[in-house]
């Protein structure tokens, strides 16, 4: 013998419908099998409830009952569909279950009233390939990519020019269509319309009523000073149209550098090597250093060993969005002359002859090291 329906929900036979909802919603939570798996006790509770609460939420339903007890129930029933008051049983658990388990609210008539918002559109990515003046000082650059637009002729409507859409006779402008699967009604989006709850009698004949068109698109991108390898910048609405009246996507442009024959990059800091002659280096000497604001002048102090470092304050790239900048590092490679003449030769052997009581530092720290190591 089935209980009593409003013994089930343990409400009095005068409760509102407001009150046995509250009901309902209390015990289903508790008793739902996504929170009992396994637990058949739970899950025919849980049926136990449902079917209570289809049949009380129903104005007809619940008089036939009063009146006639279950029997009457059964012989007022309209179906999975149509109970629930008037809601299928999809409405009813997107939105007692929706936040508990995940589901937002996705389905039912709250699922069809998101979708026909509007979808936004898609997010698109490129490459821009930049010069390493261009990453110092900034740049602006124009790129040409495929992409879909909201269609001009028709504004993304989709319609011919003074036609409307009409709502779905299949779904009724819900959107999704609903079909019975063992205990529950189950909804799936309506085939004919694809799920936007409308359908376009008189589609605009320049985008076929898809209300966008792919086109080729020049975009304009500026790169602020600074930027480096790697980084993207966001151009927010650049990418694919939305449909339905959805916001378009974002566009992200990463940045490639090609690489300069004079300069590499450390951050902020640029380096350069600038070869001297052995002269130079001994004695000292001001040389010119290309920098990315054109040529500076450096001071080589006397007895610069190969590989020294000498730093040119605030010539580096500049602070990303800060008017602040880097330094330059200059690298000092002594170079050893190649392919000597006879009379250069015996110059130099001259030299070595007198280079005996000069200092040596490096020369003099690395055989005392070796000495050391073997004694």
């Amino acid at each position: 013998m089935k209980r009593d329906y409003y013994e089930v929900l343990g409400v009095e036979k005068s409760a509102p419908p407001e009150e046995i909802k509250k009901a309902y919603r209390k015990l289903a939570v508790s008793f739902h099998p996504d929170k009992n798996p396994g637990n058949k006790q739970a899950e025919e509770k849980f049926k136990e409830l449902s079917e209570a609460y289809e049949v009380l939420s129903d104005d007809k339903r619940r008089k036939a009952y009063d009146q006639f007890g279950h029997a009457g129930a059964q012989a007022g029933a309209g179906g999975f569909e149509q109970g629930f008051g008037g809601a299928s049983v999809n409405d009813i658990f997107g939105d007692i279950f929706g936040d508990l388990f995940g589901g937002g609210g996705g389905r039912g008539r709250g699922g069809a009233q998101r979708r026909r918002r509007g979808i936004p559109g898609d997010d698109l990515s490129t490459i821009l390939d930049i010069t390493f003046e261009d990453a110092s000082k900034g740049v602006e650059k124009v790129i040409t990519l495929q992409k879909t637009t909201t269609c001009e002729t028709c504004t993304g409507s989709g319609c011919k020019a003074g036609t409307s859409p009409e709502t779905c006779k299949t779904c009724q402008g819900r959107g999704e269509v609903m079909f019975q699967q063992g205990f529950f009604a189950v909804s799936r989006p309506c085939s004919e319309c694809r799920g936007t709850g409308s359908r376009i009698p008189n589609p605009c004949a320049e985008c076929r009523g898809s209300g966008t068109l792919r086109k080729r698109t020049q975009i304009a991108v500026k790169v602020p000073a600074g930027i480096d390898e790697g980084q993207k910048l966001k151009l927010t609405g650049e990418g694919e149209a939305g449909q339905n009246g959805g916001p378009p996507g974002d566009l992200y442009v990463g940045i490639r550098i090609k690489p300069h024959e004079i300069f590499t990059r450390e951050a902020t800091d640029i380096w350069c090597d600038v070869p001297v002659t052995f002269a130079q280096a001994a004695m000292g000497a001001e040389i010119e250093v290309p920098t990315l604001d054109g040529k500076a002048k450096v001071k080589v102090p006397e007895g610069t060993q190969s590989h020294r470092v000498l730093r040119l304050k605030g010539k580096g790239m500049p602070f990303l969005g800060s008017p602040f900048r880097g330094d330059q590092r200059v690298r000092i490679l002594v170079e050893t002359p190649t392919r000597l003449s006879k009379e250069q030769k015996e110059l130099l052997l001259k030299f070595d002859e007198l280079n005996q009581s000069a200092s040596h530092p490096m020369h003099d720290s690395f055989f005392k090291k070796v000495k050391n190591l073997f004694e």
